[in-house]
């Protein structure tokens, strides 16, 4: 491969993909852009474990000092990529420096998507660590919260926040939290647990618009009429891949970048992480996966495909998502139509196992407070396996 790489994201992904070609050998320069200050570090607990308090930002760096040193990398934080030049290999970064490489892998991740008048005081979105710290802070006055959004992200804040013990509403435009993410049935489990905990749901609804004083949310405005008093909103609306600066690079660009089943894009350029399109020949589809775990194990098979080895990238995918004492655990896919079939315990006992079925095949399993049997069961997807038609939602045994 090229003796100069250069990766663009020094996020999961990124590390992953560095660590990955010098553990096999690559001893070629090596440089990691990262847009923010920090050195790369974990996403996930910054809606739980940072935002309520238990773990300082310290803790969620994924290497030491130390082992980035090992790297022998040349790390260029608070840069931002502002464009590429494929023809002549060179990336270009804010302040006009152009930046040579022979390969180059794209690791930048998402953007949160954003609502109209989100610039207002007291409006947050929460990506990085620095989001995060600021939300805290904010949230440690003890406002009347506005949760918008009920994915994971939403789902998870909205839970921290009122563990705090603050007046929090969870809005969104489906009628059951998580819905994309996990289907009705399972969804309105969710809900029912945030309703339990004594979460306000105005589900079914969305915003119309933030109302304001001096420059400051005051409420919001749902689209039938409703106002909910706020004096902290959190947009929580989903994300974009952040491929703004390769709209006219001449890369694949679709739902992120697009790519082959061994993630390349073009010519010794190949993308990981939240921001990659690729083909998954286990499940026969084009997928762009936002999981921590896939951030890690794509970065990894980049290098493999760097350094000429040919096997496709086929993961399982696999996230999780901790709300008050619930543990949901999902390996697969779950698209909109599958048929959702308890496999082990029960939704009244709020702990089980779920198999989603598609085209008569079991493509995903999700636990809840399960983690032992759900390991067990991620065999189903593996295999390909019949869809079971094991038990109802009650628990009980089908005809």
């Amino acid at each position: 491969m090229p003796r100069d790489l250069v990766i663009v994201g020094a996020s999961a992904a990124g590390l992953a993909t560095a660590e990955a070609l010098r553990n096999k050998g690559y001893d070629g320069a090596l440089t990691l852009i990262g847009d923010e200050p920090h050195l790369p570090y974990d996403r996930p607990p910054l809606s739980k474990q940072v935002l309520s308090g238990d773990w300082q930002p310290e803790r969620v760096r994924l290497r030491d000092e130390e082992a980035i040193g090992r790297l022998d990398a040349d790390f260029r934080l608070g840069r931002r990529a502002a464009g590429l030049d494929i023809a002549r290999r060179k990336v270009l970064l804010d302040g006009g420096d152009r930046l040579p490489f022979g390969a180059l892998v794209i690791a930048t991740g998402v953007t949160p998507r954003r609502l109209p008048g989100d610039d207002l005081a007291g409006v947050h979105v929460l990506r990085t660590l620095d989001d995060a710290l600021t939300l805290r802070t904010h949230l440690l006055a003890r406002p009347k919260a506005v949760v918008v959004g009920a994915g994971f992200l939403g789902a998870e804040v909205a839970a921290v926040a009122r563990t705090m013990g603050l007046e929090v509403t969870l809005v969104d435009p489906l009628p059951v939290p998580m819905r994309r993410q996990l289907g009705d049935r399972i969804g309105e489990l969710v809900g029912q647990m945030h309703s339990d905990h004594g979460v306000a749901l105005r589900l079914g609804v969305g915003v119309a618009r933030f109302l304001e004083s001096a420059g400051r949310v005051v409420a919001v405005e749902l689209g039938d009429g409703t106002k909910l008093d706020a004096d902290l909103v959190l947009v929580a609306v989903g994300s974009t891949p952040a491929t703004d600066w390769l709209t006219d690079s001449g890369l694949p660009l679709g739902n992120g970048v697009e790519c082959g089943a061994r993630c390349q894009a073009a010519p010794g350029i190949y993308a990981a992480g939240d921001v990659a399109s690729w083909h998954n020949p286990h499940f026969g589809l084009r997928m762009r996966v936002e999981h921590r775990l896939n951030a890690t194990e794509q970065g990894m098979a980049v290098a493999a495909a760097l350094l000429g080895e040919q096997r496709p990238f086929a993961p399982i995918p696999y996230f999780w998502s901790d709300q008050y004492d619930a543990r949901i655990q999902a390996y697969g896919i779950f698209p909109d139509d599958a048929d959702v079939k308890i496999v082990h315990g029960s939704l009244d006992d709020r702990r089980f196992v779920a198999a989603y079925g598609h085209e008569g095949k079991v493509v995903g399993v999700l636990g809840w407070n399960s983690h032992r049997e759900l390991r067990k069961l991620r065999q189903l997807v593996v295999d390909h396996a019949p869809h079971p038609g094991t038990r109802t939602a009650g628990g009980s045994q089908e005809p």
